[in-house]
């Protein structure tokens, strides 16, 4: 058995540096145009060149999105934007159209290409027939059972690799492949531009009475019909790695540091307890507990073990369960007074009682005795978006350590 490889979102700089530092072992991200997270931060050419240098310095791989399902004005500028990315030292990019493909070849030959999930690829004839087009790793489509992920790693090339994602949002159409944005509000999601229109609330009209709506009732607040609950398989690890995938996925480019910190730490901790002694391992909930402290849909196994039913979606409300908010990131630890310079990222109070967690330790609990400002005034709330402040820590700590408060309402 080989140890998958575990690829973390990026929406910018920040979460690229995140999800290495927490144990990815490669990120996935966006260019300023081209994939389908418009709503993201995404980078510049130059952040770009930043994350590349960050991430191989530390023997760690990124790769590019470029899957949108272009028309023709969408492959305007691209092979210009090709021609930038070459020296840039780029793992790979991802694409999902043969004819974004074939510009890629013709103007980075030497480029490692993968194929996205949005490419649909349910069986192993399909994959080789992307083998054929010079395609070494495939990003499944996510309508599969473990079942048919096994069949199709068994019958396709031995040097293909295959992705499939194992945590995040679930769409409720096939592999993303959804009109629903783009024909309510003129959004298109293959395009990268998605207003998820699948977590609104909707009604019912009758034909011939216009604009007299029947609530679709599940309870008084009525019904959110394609809500879908977000997978999460971090309790099956085991099985996936015997199947023989060979990159773990998690989904979230939208989703702050503090989600690509906990979700990736939590299956890089498990995935390397399996390996350092796969018959003597053993699931520790607790990941599963750390998990459910980002803001999170109820969870689900997907297509993995059986077709999806009526459980796997949320019908009364499309609202997230947050029981923890991101309160600061450690900027510096003074050892000698114990003091952490703190980038505040939710309001914090004297008296809070705040849980402090990194990479490589265990999360500890303290209360806030004391807080001070930039300029050592003491101060009784940190109220402003990214305010400097200074606390004084119970343990010693490291920049990049995280701090989370439990969220009282």
């Amino acid at each position: 058995m080989k140890r998958p490889e575990l690829l973390a979102p990026a929406g910018n700089l920040e979460k690229l540096k995140i999800a290495i530092i927490y144990g990815a072992d490669a990120v996935y991200l966006g260019g300023e145009n081209f994939g389908l997270r418009a709503g993201a931060n995404n980078f510049t050419l130059k952040q770009l060149a930043e994350g590349i240098k960050f991430a191989h310095d530390r023997g760690k791989g990124i790769y590019l999105t470029l899957n949108i399902i272009p028309h023709n004005e969408d492959l305007k500028g691209l092979p210009e934007y090709l021609v930038k990315l070459k020296e840039l030292g780029l793992d790979a990019v991802i694409i999902s159209d043969p004819g974004v493909l074939k510009i890629v070849k013709n103007i980075i030959p030497e480029m490692e290409i993968h194929l996205s999930t949005q490419a649909n690829t349910t069986n192993y004839a399909a994959v080789d027939f992307w083998y054929e087009q010079g395609i070494r790793r495939i990003i499944l489509a996510r309508e599969l059972s473990l079942e048919e992920i096994e069949e199709i790693i068994k019958k396709s090339p031995p040097d293909m690799k295959i992705e499939t994602f194992v945590h995040g949002a679930m769409c409720i159409s096939y592999s993303g492949r959804c009109l629903l944005s783009n024909y309510l509000i003129s959004r298109d999601a293959n395009r990268g531009d998605c207003a998820h229109s699948c977590r609104w609330r909707y009604y019912l009209m009758e034909e011939t009475r216009p604009g007299e709506y029947f609530p679709v009732y599940e309870d008084e607040k009525g019904t959110y019909i394609f809500n879908s609950k977000d997978l999460c398989m971090i309790e099956h690890l085991p099985s996936l790695i015997k199947a023989g995938i060979s990159a773990f996925k998690i989904e979230g480019r939208m989703k702050s540091s503090y989600y690509v910190a906990t979700v990736v730490k939590a299956y890089r901790q498990l995935i390397d307890s399996y390996f350092s002694k796969p018959n003597e391992y053993f699931y520790d909930k607790k990941w599963l507990d750390e998990i459910k402290k980002v803001s999170h849909r109820y969870f689900t196994t997907g297509f993995y073990f059986t077709k999806p039913g009526g459980e796997e979606q949320r019908y009364d409300s499309s609202t997230y369960v947050q029981t923890c908010d991101f309160a600061g990131l450690i900027l510096d630890y003074d050892t000698d007074n114990q003091i952490a310079a703190i980038e505040q990222r939710n309001r914090i109070f004297a008296g809070d009682e705040i849980e402090i967690f990194g990479p490589d330790d265990d999360f500890f609990i303290q209360k806030i005795e004391k807080m001070w400002d930039e300029e050592g005034e003491e101060i009784e709330v940190a109220p402003h978006a990214k305010q400097i402040i200074r606390i004084k820590m119970s343990k010693p700590v490291k920049p990049w350590y995280i701090i989370r408060k439990f969220n009282k309402t």
